[in-house]
């Protein structure tokens, strides 16, 4: 039975979409058999993303009960897309989407959803379709007060919080700390991705950053991430300088190490 991981953010501009492809494309290289959902049904752009642009069927008509489940799912390289309708603008009960994923979950390892960015319904479905939800925020104030509030939103529905993302990070002193976010959110900070042009060079040819530049700092955490998600370990294939010179890990591989154990060692 496969796992359904929401992906959820309440402030637009995070890059939770893009994280949402990389990720999935991360979990496909590691031969996860993976399916993405856009279940951000007001303003849709995982299909965008990929390169479907009007798809015939779509999460709306699987919740309108329109169209069966696996006649709106198309194929994206490696993996599986549902995208939502760009176009058609019918009302849709969101609510629905659990009772909908939950009869893929046989037939897949890993299920991703996009999550809209508001404390709506929208969102609501996202994370009560979910086993556990991964939160995406960059680290300034504004977003992160968003994040705050998604988080919260999560724990009073009592769905596990696996960790934070921490997304287009410059690196720079004004930026808000690792610690201070793990503070602040009360949940650990799984993966840091960097600012990256190639990211956006990626979104304008439709694909997964990880596929685009595979080797990138970004695209290595991602799969990083992907792989202690499902209990696996990460094979560095290049020279690890921390390791070399004795430097202690980042904390995010720190937390992961610790999510590892917590989940797949007890």
């Amino acid at each position: 039975m496969g796992k359904v991981i929401g992906v959820i953010s309440l402030k637009g501009g995070v890059g939770k979409t893009s994280v949402v492809a990389a990720l999935g494309a991360a979990f496909a290289e590691i031969g996860k058999k993976v399916l993405l959902v856009d279940g951000n049904l007001s303003s849709p752009s995982l299909g965008l993303h990929l390169g479907i642009v009007d798809p015939k069927r779509t999460l709306h008509h699987v919740l309108n009960r329109m169209a069966r489940p696996k006649d709106a799912i198309y194929q994206h390289g490696n993996f599986d897309v549902m995208p939502a309708s760009i176009f058609e603008r019918a009302e849709t009960s969101p609510l629905g989407l659990k009772d909908k994923i939950n009869g893929l979950k046989r037939n897949y390892d890993i299920i991703l959803i996009d999550s809209g960015p508001s404390i709506a319904e929208e969102s609501l479905s996202v994370i009560l379709a979910s086993d556990q939800v991964i939160a995406i925020t960059t680290p300034d104030h504004p977003t992160l007060t968003a994040t705050m509030k998604a988080v919260k939103l999560a724990k009073q529905r009592g769905v596990p919080i696996s960790g934070i993302v921490l997304n287009k990070v410059h690196g720079k002193d004004f930026e808000i700390s690792i610690s201070s976010i793990e503070e602040t959110l009360d949940v650990p900070v799984l993966a840091v991705i960097p600012y990256d042009l190639n990211a956006l060079k990626a979104l304008s040819r439709m694909e997964p950053s990880t596929t685009f530049s595979p080797k990138s700092k970004g695209s290595i955490e991602y799969k990083k991430l992907a792989s202690v998600l499902v209990g696996e370990k990460y094979e560095e294939g290049a020279f690890n300088f921390r390791n070399f010179f004795g430097l202690d890990p980042k904390q995010e591989e720190v937390n992961r190490e610790i999510f590892y154990n917590r989940i797949f060692k007890e």
